[in-house]
């Protein structure tokens, strides 16, 4: 039964570790950097809420628990199915949206990282859901954001002993609260994911907990453009395996001096910044301003021969907003170039559609990024968008 702090030793690379992933964490570093000045502001916030609504159904789905994005986009309206399974789901996935809107950009990542932060994940989370709707699997009511009183074991890991949990977060926050720069948070990140998972500190929604944690942690890097959670759901063998790998004892008189193996430490790293290198390089391509712009005509120009409302006069202005953000409406029919009944009516189609957006019914118009057209637009970054509904 582990009940001292030194049981989960090593926390941290040792320096030779650290040169073989530095490069890697420079690499995401700078991409990140890059990426949060492409596009415009309201392009990016359109974004940013895209991936909120990525991020519940990817954290969900690695639990086994999958909600059909078109039915997040329903509850976001608030309208539920008639199936009590669907409509739990719905609700659980909302709850995860609501958390992560409170949690970004909260205090820096270095408070992000400390353990007080993740029990208010893991509060958030589920002070949103009602008791019927936060059971275990094992028919428990989860309590939001309280650590765990008894003892459990999760597959053949035995977390640490539920009194001894206090000595294990202290010295979590002792060792990642020095973080500094953005190269040593992303690698602390890592290993306080996975260090987090081996204490198992709730009774339930550890996973959750901890993959928000991490994206919080991340997201003034980020700006919310990217998330690991993507990236963890589509590769949910390896991300277990990866994190197994690492709550492994010392494998020998090479494999470091602490309990644990400093070897599946630094595999886990790797694998967790590769994770996050791929999600920052597939979003780069994807907001390129040529690829978007050919990826904007060629939507247009096939909705265009699905729907004669639809003009492919739409393809500049469109491209423009998302380029150069907000424009008046008469701005935007200028833009086309038609005469003012017909570019009135394409923009209504274009704002019926959701490609364009507006708060007022005589507002600017801004870019929309609908489910149905993110196959087009930004092929592979949600496909489950597309498939249809059971």
């Amino acid at each position: 039964m582990y009940d001292s702090a030194h049981q989960f030793e090593p926390l941290l690379l040792n320096d030779r570790q650290l040169e073989t992933v530095a490069p890697l964490s420079q690499s995401i570093v700078m991409g990140s950097i890059k990426l949060t000045s492409v596009a415009h502001e309201t392009t990016r916030a359109t974004l940013r809420e895209l991936v909120q609504k990525m991020n519940s159904f990817y954290s969900n789905r690695i639990e086994g628990q999958i909600t059909h994005p078109r039915n997040i986009e329903r509850a976001l309206q608030n309208d539920f199915s008639h199936r009590p399974d669907i409509a739990r789901l719905q609700r659980i996935a909302l709850a995860h949206i609501a958390a992560e809107k409170e949690l970004e950009g909260v205090g820096d990542a270095g408070s992000a990282l400390r353990s007080v932060f993740l029990i208010n994940v893991h509060r958030a989370l589920y002070e949103r859901l009602a008791p019927g709707d936060r059971l275990s699997d094992d028919g428990d009511v989860i309590i939001p954001g309280q650590i765990r009183t008894r003892n459990v074991q999760v597959s053949r890991h035995v977390p640490p002993n539920a009194g001894s949990l206090p000595v294990f977060l202290k010295r979590l926050d002792e060792v990642y609260d020095a973080s500094r720069g953005w190269g040593q948070i992303l690698i602390h990140t890592a290993c306080l994911h996975q260090r987090i998972a081996w204490v198992h500190p709730f009774l339930d929604g550890n996973g959750r907990a901890t993959r928000l944690q991490s994206h919080c942690a991340l997201w003034k890097l980020s700006e919310g453009l990217w998330s690991p959670s993507r990236g963890l759901a589509r590769s949910t063998d390896a991300y277990y395996a990866a994190l197994h790998n690492a709550d492994s004892p010392r494998r020998g008189d090479l494999d470091g001096r602490g309990n644990l193996s400093a070897l599946g430490l630094l595999e886990w790293v790797k694998y967790f910044l590769g994770v996050c290198e791929d999600q920052v390089t597939y979003m780069s391509n994807m907001l390129a301003l040529d690829g978007i712009s050919q990826r904007i005509e060629a939507l247009i120009l096939f909705r265009s021969t699905q729907d004669k409302r639809m003009r492919r006069e739409a393809i500049l202005p469109l491209i423009h907003v998302f380029a150069l953000g907000p424009v008046t409406r008469g701005e935007f029919a200028q833009l086309t170039g038609l005469g003012e009944r017909n570019a009135r009516s394409l923009l209504s189609k274009l704002l019926a559609d959701g490609l364009l957006v507006s708060d007022t019914a005589y507002g600017p118009v801004r870019i929309g990024l609908p489910l149905d057209s993110l196959g087009m637009l930004f092929p592979n970054l949600y496909p489950e968008a597309s498939l249809p509904l059971d």
